[in-house]
């Protein structure tokens, strides 16, 4: 079964953070550009915003936007 726009769009925010091209603190794009340069949905972004948090591998901030956790 192919993948879902929303687990393409995760695992190309995952490898980007396994590769070190998104370290730990950086910000990630926001909403705006994301669904700009992946052409997907605010559900899209959300859903996969959701599997990274599940995982550990991002955290949002109210208001401020979504950054790459930690000791990643």
């Amino acid at each position: 079964m192919p993948a879902t726009k929303w687990e393409k769009l995760a695992d190309h925010i995952r490898s980007q953070i396994k590769a070190g091209e998104l370290k730990p603190g950086d910000k990630l794009p926001s909403t705006a550009q994301l669904k700009a340069e992946h052409n997907v949905s605010d559900a899209v972004i959300r859903y996969a915003m959701h599997a990274l948090r599940t995982e550990g591998l991002v955290q949002s901030v109210h208001g401020v936007g979504v950054f790459v956790a930690e000791g990643r």
